[in-house]
C-alpha cells in the first residue's frame, strides 16, 4: 500500500499561533499512515522548509499545519512552485478562507446567511460596534483559528480590551453575537458528513474547550430532524464551494431561536486531534481515524494534472 503514495511528508508545526494543535494532528496522522504502511515523515515546518522539502526526495504531502503559513495559502504555493501533490485547498481558496472578512464577504455575495460584521482598524471603529452589532458582540482576529484570540464582549466598556488582545493576531473584525446552540459539518470530498452539535458550559466553544475541556459534549446525532440537518449540510456544502474549498474540511454554525442556521467560519486544515470534530465525524458514519487519514491522502491532487489554485 505504501508505494503507491511514495514517500510521504506530513507538514506540521510551523509559525502560527495554533502551533501545539497541529503538532498534535500531526503526530496523530503520522502513526496513521504508518500503521497502513504509507512511508511518511515528520516535517516540523519551519523556515527552511522549501530547502527541506527540495532535498528530501517526497513525493507527495500531508498538510496539517493549521493557521497562519499553512493554511492561508503561503505553504501550498511553495507546494504548487515544487510540483508536490498536497492535500487539502489550493492557494486561493485557502487563503479567502483563512480571511474572515474576505470569506464572509463572498458568503454574503452568495446570499448564504453570516453575522453582520464590521472590521476594527482603529479606537473610532470601536465607537460603531454598538449602533452597528449591540451587544453581546463577538470580537476576532481575522487570520487565526482555534479560537485564539476570540471573546464575547458583553458591554461597550470591555470592547477596547478585547480589540486590544485581538489585534495581536493581526487584523481584527467585529460580529453579531448569535445566541443559540453551536453546529458542526465537516466535509470530505465533496459530501458533508453528520452534523455535530457542540455543548459546553463554556460562553462558546473556545480554545480551552476545544482542547482542554473534558466538560465539552458532543452529540451525534445531533438533535435536528432529517430535513433541518439536511438544509445545514447543503449550506455546509454551499459555503465550502463558494470559497473554492476542496478534499476535506469544516463548516461552523449557531443556530437561533428560531431556527435559522448562520455560516461563522470554515476551515480548510480542521484539527485532527483526539478531541477533534472531524475525526467524530468519520466516525459516526463508521470510519476509523485511520480510514479518515487514508481518504484525505487520496485527495492529494497531482500538481503536474493542473495544480489547485
Amino acid at each position: 500500500m505504501g508505494r503507491q503514495y511514495g514517500k510521504v511528508a506530513v507538514l506540521m508545526g510551523g509559525w502560527s499561533a495554533e502551533r501545539e494543535i497541529s503538532l498534535m494532528s500531526g503526530e496523530a496522522i503520522l502513526q496513521a499512515l504508518r500503521n497502513q504502511g504509507v512511508d511518511a515523515h515528520k516535517v516540523d515546518v519551519g523556515r527552511d522548509i522549501c530547502q527541506v522539502l527540495s532535498q528530501s526526495g517526497f513525493s507527495r504531502v500531508f498538510n496539517i499545519m493549521h493557521g497562519r503559513g499553512g493554511e492561508d495559502g503561503e505553504i501550498q504555493g511553495l507546494l504548487e512552485i515544487l510540483q508536490l501533490p498536497y492535500t487539502g485547498s489550493g492557494i486561493i481558496a485557502s487563503a479567502m478562507t483563512m480571511d474572515k472578512i474576505v470569506s464572509k464577504t463572498i458568503w454574503k455575495q452568495e446570499g448564504l446567511p453570516t453575522p453582520v460584521f464590521l472590521q476594527i482598524k482603529d479606537e473610532n471603529d470601536l465607537l460603531l460596534c454598538e449602533e452597528t452589532l449591540g451587544y453581546p458582540l463577538v470580537i476576532k482576529p481575522v487570520t487565526e483559528g482555534s479560537s485564539v484570540g476570540v471573546h464575547r464582549v458583553a458591554k461597550a466598556s470591555d470592547v477596547e480590551a478585547a480589540w486590544q488582545d485581538a489585534r495581536q493576531y493581526g487584523r481584527v473584525i467585529a460580529e453579531e453575537y448569535i445566541n443559540g446552540e453551536e453546529y458542526t459539518i465537516s466535509v470530505l470530498n465533496n459530501e458533508a458528513l453528520p452534523a455535530i452539535r457542540i455543548e459546553t458550559p463554556h460562553v462558546f466553544y473556545d480554545y480551552s474547550a476545544k482542547y482542554q475541556s473534558n466538560n465539552t459534549s458532543y452529540h451525534i446525532p445531533c438533535g435536528l430532524n432529517a430535513d433541518q440537518e439536511k438544509e445545514m449540510q447543503q449550506q455546509a456544502l454551499s459555503a465550502f464551494v463558494a470559497l473554492g474549498c476542496e478534499g476535506w474540511g469544516r463548516v461552523d454554525f449557531m443556530r437561533d431561536a428560531s431556527g435559522n442556521n448562520w455560516l461563522i467560519e470554515a476551515n480548510t486544515l480542521p484539527g485532527m486531534t483526539s478531541h477533534s470534530l472531524v475525526p467524530k465525524a468519520a466516525a459516526a458514519v463508521g470510519m476509523s481515524f485511520d480510514e479518515l487519514v487514508m481518504q484525505i491522502l487520496d485527495t492529494a491532487n497531482d500538481s503536474e494534472m493542473g495544480g489547485k489554485l
